[in-house]
């Protein structure tokens, strides 16, 4: 098997529909491929769409809603690719996208992970696709507004590594879940993804083991994916409008990334800095999560 695409769906019928018929219109019959789709305890359909729709689909129900890494892992062991496609199902795969990102690590061994341009709806370039690591300086300069106001600066811009040329094909320090394929040796020498994350975060952490394991994640230009963005959170201002979120899960998906803050901070950063700057960064996020 060349590849395995792997689908964490929660209620995202109609997404998920157009995600899957993208991937079977746009990647050539000659690439062997398995489409895996987890879904959370989705209430709207989406598990009956798969069984009655697209019956080549492996389709793991899940009993309750597990999360984002907790639900990939179980996917990863239904999986049999040289490669893993971790797909949101709010994406839809674009025409030769897929195959060039095969071909990239085909060519590149020391490559663990790449993510070719990620488009969002009114044309920008999602920001979670092309990121820099939340060093305390990065994420203050970030959420204080210095990276808006200098966004092609070394110094200024490290979180979304503004200063890079994103027509190129360049080294990231990390790039977003919702689009990422990754070479199945380089997720297995980091044990795949973190479940102490539910939401939000895992990515950041799954780049930041690989990085450490000396493997690169690689940025490609020369080819994008659609993406809606938030549909299943519904706490992204690009997708309110498309949003299949309720109240309960938009809440649950804010406290989420929060909590993701900070676990990503006391398992990678906390050790490295004073305790005043670990003070600092945990009032800056019990400030931003109360704003």
């Amino acid at each position: 098997m060349d590849i395995s695409i792997l689908i964490v769906s929660y209620n995202s019928k109609i997404f998920l529909r157009e995600c899957i018929d993208s991937i079977e219109k746009n990647i050539l019959n000659k690439i062997k491929k398995e489409i895996i789709v987890v879904d959370n305890a989705s209430g709207d359909g989406s598990a009956e769409t798969i069984r009655n729709s697209f019956k080549d689909v492996i389709l793991v129900e899940n009993k309750e809603n597990l999360g984002f890494s907790k639900a990939n892992n179980i996917g990863i062991k239904k999986s049999k690719g040289n490669y893993i496609l971790f797909l949101n199902p709010d994406t839809l795969v674009r025409e030769k996208s897929i195959e060039t990102l095969l071909g990239f690590l085909d060519e590149h061994t020391q490559v663990g992970a790449v993510a070719c341009k990620v488009e969002l709806p009114n044309g920008e370039i999602d920001d979670a696709s092309h990121r820099g690591f939340p060093t305390p300086w990065n994420s203050f300069c970030y959420f204080s507004g210095l990276t808006k106001l200098f966004p092609h600066s070394k110094l200024f811009s490290g979180y979304t590594m503004g200063w890079k040329d994103l027509s190129t094909i360049h080294e990231i320090d990390a790039c977003g879940g919702a689009v990422m394929l990754v070479r199945r040796k380089a997720g297995d020498d980091v044990k795949w993804w973190d479940e102490d994350y539910f939401f939000y975060g895992e990515d950041l952490d799954f780049c930041y083991r690989l990085k450490q394991k000396g493997w690169k994640i690689f940025y490609y230009s020369n080819v994008s994916i659609l993406h809606y963005k938030g549909v299943s959170s519904g706490i992204k201002d690009i997708s309110k409008d498309r949003t299949t979120a309720n109240k309960e899960t938009r809440n649950r998906a804010s406290k989420a990334r929060f909590d993701a803050m900070r676990i990503f901070y006391k398992k990678h950063y906390e050790k490295k800095y004073p305790r005043f700057v670990s003070w600092l960064v945990h009032k800056g996020i019990d400030i931003k999560e109360k704003l």
